[in-house]
């Protein structure tokens, strides 16, 4: 079967959709630039859409390798009859391969081989078939040689058979039916780990059926397995597993039956429930994976996506008491201008002189706003800061600085600045990120930037493949300023990669700004394709062409300039008058190669070319009279900002050193499934105190009826 109808299958969209979007990707188009660019060949398939397209594309590539492998493996045994070939090339479910493959797998030495060997395997059959009235006379025929006894004879008969069961489809289905109905996930905490596991103890004496185990609890589950604290198993209900299994290999009351019995008995807990539940235990964790891996992304999606404040002249704060606050200030394209360090907080306490010198900078470099990272004094210093009369307007925000240590000590902040230490680099991370969070976190590895859950405990191929995905569908929405992105923000534009990138930023160094997206073809290993792939989300502003700075494909430009000699009028002026627009009959512009999608996005364009599709920025203030734990009150109403969201709540910093969880349960007055259908990172919230444990230093909040 071609995989365009299996896809079309899978996910419910019309086979030629499918099949036009896989020949796109074969060509090398990537999923942003399908997306947004090739609307009419997609039939208006989105981002989602066509990237669950290319995940099962990859994946049915995958088994496709697979059965050659093994068709390979059975031929050369020499037992591949059509029909066991047919069967094979049939299917497409790796775990039916798996299964038909399992009796020509080659094994190590098993208990059946040893049996086999020992020429055992005729006492097997016979035994298999049942139909024997004087079973132990022909058992007397097989003890000779290595097998001393009736019942050396049998047990190998059972080791046979018992591995027969094992390798019976049937029989395998019976069990993850089983499985799939009855399993329960147990733990058990390590004998002499009570104490070193303390973080696990909900977990010590624990069950629950696996079908509703969350995959939070999950992964929790298997990080204190991982550690050495817990003891993890999954048993269906065994009873209904064997006599369902015995119903269907055991044919009588006698003697011959009684071994069959035996055998399953065996097959079933040396053999079957280990090898299911390894696949079961694999598919939750999958399946966990999957969950924690979607709520990763999405965070991840609303962090880059937060407003920016824009090209504005920010002064950045990286707090501290002893070692100082590091200021650094910045132009309005983010270039370092001054760097100093100020000592307002104890031991020190010069208040008074650091309060000088921050209204000089704020003047001397006309500051527009103060961005101060949300870490250790952060509210001391934002009391500090917002308490300074200054002489012309500035606004105050407080800026996650989640990562910024990171990227302070990475090869791409040494890179751009070698001669500051790691200090200078995190305060100019902080101001940067206010300006434009997207161009700013592309820098640093997205599972650094602390909006996960259970992050290094999923599987890392497929959380890398999943993030590296959502930056680069943020980035090409927003769009990206040619002249003056950085190499890292250019990596993740359609089309480009690593080396075009730092190619287009050494070509800017050496020829001044592009003046015309034209202009990127002269750019060292750009090619046609690359061009095209990459030039509508690569913005040029000021340049000689107005439709250079919006999202319009160059390959619809004719279109455009068509659309204004038709109006007799410049495209500067078709994109400025609304009225002149309003005059166009779009359908006189639909062609073979371009339909009305792409005519009403070119249109969406003119309205406000270059838009930047973020919202705008807003000033937060935490409650003054709240800075540590200690005074939190029951039943106070704060406000907050969300900053993770898993999915068994989000926490929210309320302007304490401990971010407070809002359970699930407490998100709304009515039942949620899923968080992020609530809150979004860094939202703004009024939140109430549940409880505070000043122990466990933890603080259980609500958003009800708020």
């Amino acid at each position: 079967m071609l995989f365009h109808a299996l896809i079309s299958r899978l996910l419910n969209i019309p086979a030629g959709q499918v099949e036009r979007t896989i020949r796109l990707i074969d060509e090398g188009a990537t999923i942003p630039f399908i997306s947004r660019y090739r609307k009419e060949v997609t039939g208006g398939l989105d981002e989602v859409q066509i990237s669950n397209i290319k995940d099962q594309l990859d994946k049915l590539t995958e088994i496709k390798k697979r059965k050659e492998t093994i068709l390979n493996s059975i031929e050369e045994q020499g037992k591949l009859s059509l029909d066991l070939k047919k069967r094979i090339e049939d299917s497409w479910d790796s775990t039916e391969i798996e299964d038909i493959y399992l009796p020509y797998k080659p094994k190590r030495i098993t208990k059946a081989e040893i049996a086999r060997k020992k020429g055992l395997e005729p006492l097997a059959k016979v035994i298999m078939m049942q139909n024997e009235s004087r079973l132990f006379d022909r058992v007397k025929d097989f003890v000779k040689n290595e097998i001393k006894s009736v019942e050396d004879a049998l047990q190998g008969a059972r080791d046979i058979i018992a591995e027969w069961v094992n390798e019976n489809e049937d029989a395998r289905n019976t069990v993850r039916n089983s499985f799939s109905h009855t399993a329960v996930i147990s733990s058990k905490v390590v004998k002499g780990k009570e104490e070193e596991g303390t973080k696990y103890q909900d977990y010590f004496e624990f069950s629950e059926p696996l079908s509703r185990c969350s995959s939070h609890r999950l992964l929790a589950l298997r990080r204190g397995e991982a550690e050495g604290i817990l003891r993890i198993s999954i048993s269906p209900d065994t009873d209904s597993c064997l006599d369902r299994l015995k119903r269907r290999f055991v044919k009588g009351r006698n003697d011959i039956s009684d071994q069959v019995a035996e055998a399953i008995d065996d097959s079933f807990k040396r053999l079957l429930k280990p090898s299911i539940e390894t696949e079961f235990a694999n598919l939750s964790k999958a399946k966990a994976d999957e969950e924690a891996i979607r709520v990763f992304a999405e965070n991840l999606r609303q962090l880059l996506l937060a407003p920016p404040l824009g090209q504005k002249r920010v002064l950045g704060i990286d707090p501290g008491y002893r070692t100082g606050c590091k200021l650094v200030c910045l132009d309005a394209q983010g270039n370092l201008l001054h760097n100093e360090a100020i000592y307002p907080h104890p031991p020190q306490n010069e208040k008074n002189k650091a309060a000088s010198k921050v209204s000089q900078l704020v003047t001397t470099y006309a500051i527009d706003a103060i961005a101060i990272g949300n870490g250790t004094a952060s509210r001391e210093t934002e009391q500090f800061i917002t308490n300074i009369r200054y002489e012309r307007k500035v606004q105050v925000f407080v800026v996650s600085e989640n990562g910024a240590s990171i990227y302070s000590a990475s090869k791409t902040a040494r890179e751009e600045f070698p001669e500051y230490d790691v200090t200078v680099r995190g305060a100019v991370s902080i101001g940067r990120r206010l300006m434009d969070p997207l161009a700013e976190l592309v820098k640093i590895d997205p599972k650094s930037i602390g909006v996960g859950q259970y992050q290094h405990d999923v599987e890392q191929n497929a959380l890398k493949k999943s993030l590296d995905q959502t930056v680069e569908s943020c980035v090409n929405l927003v769009g990206v300023n040619v002249n003056t992105a950085s190499k890292h923000l250019l990596t993740y534009v359609s089309g480009l990669g690593p080396t075009l990138a730092q190619n287009i930023v050494n070509y800017r160094t050496e020829h001044g700004p592009f003046t015309s997206r034209k202009e990127l073809l002269k750019v060292p290993r750009m090619g046609d394709k690359a061009f095209e792939q990459s030039a509508g989300f690569l913005r040029i502003q000021g340049g000689r062409n107005p439709l250079d700075n919006s999202a319009v494909h160059p390959e619809s430009y004719p279109i455009v300039e068509q659309m204004a000699k038709d109006l007799q009028c410049s495209v500067a002026e078709l994109i400025s008058n609304k009225e002149i627009k309003n005059k166009l009959k779009l359908d006189k512009y639909v062609s073979d190669k371009v339909g009305m999608p792409t005519l009403l996005d070119i249109m969406e364009e003119l309205d406000k070319p270059g838009r930047d599709p973020r919202q705008t920025i807003q000033v937060f203030a935490f409650d003054p009279d709240v800075k540590t734990i200690e005074d939190l009150k029951e039943g106070q109403i704060l406000p907050g900002i969300v900053t993770n969201i898993t999915n068994f709540g989000c926490f929210v910093d309320i302007g304490i050193k401990e971010n407070g969880l809002v359970h699930i349960s407490e998100l709304a007055d009515r039942y949620v499934s899923d968080p992020t259908q609530i809150v979004s990172i860094h939202q703004h919230v009024k939140v109430k105190v549940l409880s505070v444990d000043l122990i466990r230093k933890r603080v259980q909040l609500s958003m009800k009826s708020l």
